[in-house]
């Protein structure tokens, strides 16, 4: 089971993917963290990346890719993966399949901009391990205080909300797209936000169930 989380920033995917993983046991594959253990491994792809990042460029397609088509070789991905954070564009997305990297569900969380806007004004992120909290709806166990590592938790500059607006317009215009590109193929599944994690997680799973139904 091969699946794609598409929402706008805000929306909770990070948060879904991480319980979309342990109910089907299947590997969450973040870009931004491969990326980064990319780099840190000093492989090719690795060196390529960092000399981008370091002079200030945007990692290229052609780099992000070889890095996910790596990482989707490993053990662990061979029952089905989750995978964060690409493809952002249709660009990327027919490079993906291009490299023989498919898709069985694309499940489009469907929510409201201002509801976003609410919502990431309460977001906490751990800046040691990258967990990711809600002061309401999904708080650490101890306040400002990361389950995972026990760091200190941070308010991102991202999470301003001028800085939401300016993410949010970009995805509608580069992101948004792929749910044609992908309902073409008949495996985009819109699922509205249920107003809980817990609903919401109720609903993309029995999307799932259908699919495979």
């Amino acid at each position: 089971m091969n699946v794609i989380l598409l929402g706008a920033p805000g929306a909770g995917k990070g948060t879904q993917a991480a319980i979309l993983a342990r109910e089907l046991g299947i590997p969450t594959i973040s870009t931004g963290n491969i990326l980064r253990a990319a780099v840190a491994s000093g492989s090719e792809l690795g060196r390529q990346a960092k000399a981008c990042m370091d002079s200030g460029a945007l990692v290229s397609d052609e780099i992000i890719i070889g890095i996910i088509r790596s990482r989707l070789a490993e053990p662990d991905c061979a029952k089905g993966y989750i995978l964060d954070g690409v493809p952002r564009t249709i660009g990327q997305a027919e490079a993906l399949e291009a490299n023989g990297i498919r898709f069985d569900h694309v499940i489009s969380m469907e929510i409201s901009d201002e509801t976003i806007l609410t919502r990431m004004s309460g977001r906490r992120v751990c800046p040691k391990c990258g967990a990711s909290y809600h002061v309401v709806a999904v708080p650490p166990k101890k306040e400002g205080v990361c389950d995972e590592c026990g760091s200190e938790l941070i308010t991102r500059k991202d999470d301003a909300p001028e800085t939401v607006k300016a993410r949010l317009a970009v995805y509608h215009k580069e992101t948004e797209p792929l749910k044609e590109f992908y309902r073409s193929r008949g495996v985009l599944y819109p699922v509205e936000d249920q107003g809980s994690v817990e609903a919401t997680s109720t609903a993309i799973l029995d999307a799932l169930k259908e699919r495979n139904a």
